[in-house]
């Protein structure tokens, strides 16, 4: 079911999440706006997913991503979370963030620890960073998706 949406291009803001990827897991994650995420295949299976970042005009980046339910929330919102594989010098908040999704990992699922959580997103990015290394995923960093026309402000 996920495969036939891939690729999936999308574009927008990055939001403030709940905080919890940078301070409890390490690993932090942009989130987009509930407006990008409600523009979502709403078919598109929930779970792990990798492919190519570019915040605003910069450098494109191997990344991985969480597409799930938060039942945080009166309504039951699905989220959509990037891990991008690199590390910056400050947040982006407010930037555009550009992403192409291009293959599958894994369901969602729980886990009893937070340290079987970490491990499991440990073993996602490995796993992301091997499969971007195959010309199919490859070809897709290089996408003039990516190439914004200068001063070129992008609205989902």
């Amino acid at each position: 079911g996920a495969m036939r949406h891939l690729p999936y291009f999308c574009r927008g803001e990055v939001v403030k999440g709940f905080g919890r990827g940078s301070k409890q897991l390490g690993i932090p994650t942009a989130n987009f706006s509930e407006q990008v995420v409600e523009s979502f295949p709403s078919d598109i299976p929930t779970g792990i997913y990798y492919g190519w970042a570019c915040v605003g005009n910069g450098d494109v980046h191997k990344m991985v991503l969480s597409i799930g339910w938060n039942p945080f929330y009166k309504n039951i919102k699905k989220s959509v979370e990037t891990h991008i594989i690199h590390t910056f010098k400050e947040d982006f908040y407010g930037e555009i963030l550009s992403i192409v999704i291009t293959g599958y990992i894994r369901p969602e699922k729980n886990f009893d620890s937070l340290d079987a959580l970490i491990s499991a997103i440990q073993d996602d990015i490995e796993e992301a960073k091997r499969q971007l290394d195959l010309p199919e995923h490859l070809k897709l960093k290089e996408d003039n998706f990516f190439h914004l026309p200068e001063g070129k402000i992008v609205n989902n």
